[in-house]
């Protein structure tokens, strides 16, 4: 891991072949967090922050990580793809997107978070790109 960018984008230098390394923006398939950069409502940055810090604890307890079905995204140099964490042998990999999801910070992908289902927005109602 390089940098946490927020609760559901990291970068990464991954070793793809013996001697080979890539730099690159990883968006975690299936989840969606909670915006800090352009929320719709501060109840929404609040929770982006939370999702933000929680991804970051999470890598730093699971330092060995891979990535799983990889997959070009929507927007230039980043990927779409699962990331787990090492298991011991026999046992399920950890998921970061099922962490996400089973501690509430992240909703699945394509579905409106309720973070500003109940707040007042900060402003008028912005639509987020995808």
């Amino acid at each position: 891991m390089v940098e946490v960018i927020d609760g559901d984008t990291i970068a990464v230098r991954a070793h793809i072949w013996p001697g080979h390394i890539v730099e690159t923006r990883v968006r975690l398939d299936g989840v969606d967090t909670p915006e800090t950069r352009r929320p719709e409502c501060e109840a929404e940055r609040t929770a982006g922050h939370e999702a933000t810090a929680f991804t970051r604890a999470w890598l730093v307890a699971h330092p060995d990580i891979s990535l799983h079905n990889v997959r070009l995204g929507s927007f230039a140099g980043r990927v779409i793809a699962d990331l787990r964490a090492q298991a011991p042998t026999g046992a399920e990999p950890a998921g970061l997107s099922d962490a996400l999801l089973a501690a509430d910070l992240a909703v699945p992908y394509g579905e409106d978070g309720p973070w500003c289902s109940s707040a007042p927005t900060s402003g008028p109602v912005q639509s987020r790109p995808r």
